[in-house]
């Protein structure tokens, strides 16, 4: 069978390709039918050309321009979500409803609504006038992006449609999708309808561009290319290191989303009345998606003692109960295998699970692993791995000096959550975890889980290494994830004709902030 076409400079092309791949179905364990092509330098250097045309397109394109392109191609997915729905579910065994029709095909076309309107409105801009002095500065397109899309949600973090593809073109840059490999036609359905919002909007052709795999080798070639402006990864720890280490020798930005274990702490008051339901909440958010979100509880921090004997139980057997769900592929069962089996050679024990389910669907037992902070204390890099899917580690503490030398060891994370009393039984140790805590996580919560993140401007789906490469930026969140894939500019003594409209004198930007006798305003 002929191999899928990419899509270069608005044109579906034959790849120049080394070898071709075949996305699988982890429902059934079946390869499915399309084959897919790894593409050789040539692939990239041509979307790289292209890429560097349409960011000069680009700087002469109204804002207008790019906020309807990016709702047209939103109109586009809603008209086709049918189809995208139906193979993103062959490719990731993921439900239709409520998951892909109900709540992340809807989230994608929000998010790139939201980006339309930041680009209309422009306060990422931060445009910034000192008329005392006549320097100006604002935030302006970096150039070329290449984005990296991960496993777990085709749609919404897609390469080719996700939140790393609307802030990027949000800002005026042109985007090289490198679609994942677990979900290759899902992002080629995506990707005709970008064409199609290319071609009826006039939008530039090199501006939204898509390869379907390339070597490791030109992987870091592409991210370290001197036409590439920035880069966005969301992915597994290892191979997002390697691209962080090819990237900033080259001196360029990389934004990597990779690692968090995002611990859970329930404090003696929370367990003392309502070990069963805290249970459940604890089980539907580790289990939820087979375990396989950034945001899933891989580490549950408890009080010794009988309230927490009685939790645990419950959760062991709800997860001895409830069937496991597909997960997204063969070798995340593999890795997940040897995450597990890592954990006890590094001392935990394993309460239920622990093993792949017979079958032709790719299947894990539900998971729950226990140690104490004793334990963690001796081994904490080993037994803060992550392991992603539908695993959890118990850990008990004896009292507050040893959550406080846990909560000392604990590496950067993603979330953070304390279960507390709703009386103030608790409040002594909230006050006193809590700015443990806070530096070690980008979202602190309080009494709710962590799974899900909200398209708000508020949010922060970042934080302190390895959780991200850098604790200063979200990869979710509009306006705040654009500035990731901008670089700053200033303006100084540069003749009022001569500068960009946003800094004017003579325009009104009620997001402009301007220094007026000595005083900064905005407006």
């Amino acid at each position: 069978m002929e191999a899928a076409k990419i899509l270069i400079d608005g044109q579906w092309r034959d790849a120049d390709a080394e070898s071709t791949f075949h996305a699988e179905n982890p429902a059934t364990g079946e390869k499915l039918a399309i084959a897919f092509p790894v593409s050789k330098w040539t692939d990239c250097d041509l979307a790289l050309e292209a890429a560097s045309k349409a960011a000069k397109e680009l700087r002469n394109l109204s804002h207008e321009a790019i906020a309807t392109f990016l709702e047209t191609y939103a109109a586009n997915i809603e008209s086709a979500a049918d189809g995208l729905v139906a193979a993103a579910r062959e490719e990731t065994a993921l439900p239709i409803a409520p998951r892909l029709k109900d709540v992340e095909l809807p989230r994608t076309t929000n998010q790139l609504r939201q980006a339309a309107a930041a680009a209309r409105e422009e306060s990422w801009k931060r445009a910034t006038l000192d008329l005392e002095r006549n320097i100006r500065s604002y935030f302006a397109p970096i150039g070329p992006v290449v984005v990296f899309g991960p496993n777990n949600f085709p749609f919404a973090f897609n390469g080719i449609s996700g939140g790393d593809f609307a802030a990027a073109i949000a800002v005026g840059n042109p985007v090289i999708a490198k679609a994942h490999p677990l979900h290759p036609n899902t992002s080629r359905l995506l990707a005709e309808q970008a064409l199609r919002a290319v071609q009826s909007t006039g939008f530039p052709t090199g501006a939204v561009q898509m390869l379907y795999a390339v070597s490791n080798e030109n992987g870091l070639k592409l991210v370290s290319d001197p036409r590439v402006g920035a880069v966005g990864f969301t992915g597994s720890k290892g191979a997002g290191l390697h691209l962080k280490r090819a990237a900033e020798d080259a001196g360029k930005p990389i934004y990597l989303e990779m690692s968090s274990i995002n611990p859970v702490i329930f404090l003696p008051g929370a367990l003392a009345d309502e070990q069963e339901r805290l249970a459940r909440e604890l089980v539907d958010s580790c289990l939820a998606g087979a375990g396989q979100f950034c945001t899933s509880p891989n580490l549950v921090v408890l009080w010794e003692g009988p309230a927490t004997e009685v939790f645990l139980a419950f959760v062991a057997r709800a997860f001895g109960e409830r069937s496991s769900h597909a997960l997204l592929s063969s070798t995340g069962r593999k890795q997940l295998h040897a995450g597990v089996t890592a954990l006890i050679d590094a001392s935990a024990e394993l309460v239920t699970g622990g093993n792949p389910v017979e079958g032709a669907a790719v299947r894990y037992e539900n998971t729950l692993l226990r140690a104490s902070a004793k334990q963690f204390l001796v081994r904490p890099h080993e037994l803060q791995r992550e392991v992603f899917g539908n695993v959890t580690m118990a850990l008990t503490v004896a009292n507050l000096s040893e959550l406080e030398a846990v909560l000392d060891k604990l590496e950067g994370n993603l979330t953070g959550t304390i279960y507390s009393s709703k009386t103030s039984a608790d409040d002594e140790i909230y006050n006193a975890i809590e700015p443990l805590l806070r530096e070690k996580v980008g979202r602190l919560l309080n009494d709710k889980m962590p799974t899900g993140v909200a398209v708000s401007p508020a949010m922060n789906h970042g934080g302190p290494y390895p959780a991200t490469s850098h604790p200063g930026f979200t990869s979710v969140g509009i306006p705040g994830s654009l500035t990731r894939f901008a670089m700053l500019q200033s303006y100084d003594g540069v003749r009022e004709d001569r500068l960009p409209p946003i800094l004017r004198d003579k325009i009104s930007n009620p997001n402009a902030w301007r220094s007026i006798d000595g005083a900064w305003v905005k407006g």
